[in-house]
């Protein structure tokens, strides 16, 4: 069981989002131990079926890991941000059922190599493509990035423009996609539309990426908005650890997230606002 001491170890790559978009240069313990009043988790890039990779055993390190965190830090929910499975439809079902176990509130983005319908992925988690959740007055966003073919894709904008509207009032709001909307990444797909959306939305908080196993860092669009990146937690190629990202909403308004590694620490990084 890790105690806090052994928590503050695991850290990695901490940053503090504060309400009004600025990112702290630094975050002390005096941050990391104020009082929590939402928490969750996401990883990305499961892979479940890929040749020649172990795809079982990341599952259970993973849920090995996010148990051992959880015990002392209770979330609210886990997503798994895309690439659920590898190319094979047939997976998805089995995947599903074993990624459940993980926690009593699993949610999924479909990313390129969830080579799914749309009724499939329906059945086997209970929502739709593109899905808005409401828990404990906090929207959860999980929109849809690449289609059938695997091909990629763009935030669905009117899917988008209509939920944001329907949630302006809410405190936060946290969207999921696979695939980044920003062009920072080789393998990103740059939506300007999408870009320009979320810009007049000042309760979107924060947006999550998965595909890019080699990304684990904070990017901001404008100086305000944070992309977050979690890295992989399968597949063959990426960041060097497989982990997760936990994502703290403090007492303040202020959210404090890092990224597990998945228990040691990587070597923190910190993050100055680009905001005057």
């Amino acid at each position: 069981m890790m105690n806090r001491r052994d928590f503050f170890r695991g850290v990695s790559a901490a940053v503090l989002i504060q309400a009004c978009g600025k990112i702290a240069s630094a975050v002390t313990r005096q941050q990391f131990e104020s009082k929590t009043v939402f928490r969750f988790a996401v990883g990305s890039d499961w892979h479940y079926g890929q040749p020649e990779t172990p795809y079982e055993q990341y599952f259970r390190d993973l849920q090995s890991a996010f148990h051992t965190y959880e015990q002392q830090n209770p979330c609210e929910f886990f997503v798994l941000n895309g690439d659920v499975i590898h190319n094979d439809p047939a997976l998805l079902l089995s995947a599903s059922t074993l990624l459940k176990t993980l926690h009593p509130r699993i949610y999924a983005t479909r990313g390129n190599h969830d080579m799914v319908a749309a009724a499939a992925w329906e059945q086997a988690w209970g929502f739709p493509l593109n899905h808005d959740i409401i828990i404990k007055d906090q929207v959860v966003l999980l929109g849809d990035t690449a289609d059938e073919k695997g091909k990629y894709l763009a935030p669905d904008i009117d899917w988008f423009r209509k939920k944001l509207e329907q949630y302006k009032n809410a405190p936060n709001i946290f969207i999921f996609l696979h695939i980044t909307p920003v062009k920072w990444t080789k393998n990103a797909v740059d939506s300007p539309e999408f870009q320009d959306l979320v810009r007049k939305y000042p309760n979107v908080r924060a947006i999550f990426n998965g595909h890019d196993h080699d990304q684990d860092t904070v990017k901001m669009l404008d100086g305000k908005i944070p992309f977050l990146f979690d890295g992989h937690i399968g597949g063959n190629w990426g960041a060097n650890y497989h982990g997760f990202r936990v994502v703290e909403l403090k007492e303040d308004g202020s959210i404090l997230s890092f990224v597990m590694n998945p228990y040691n620490r990587q070597g923190e990084t910190s993050f100055r606002s680009l905001m005057k």
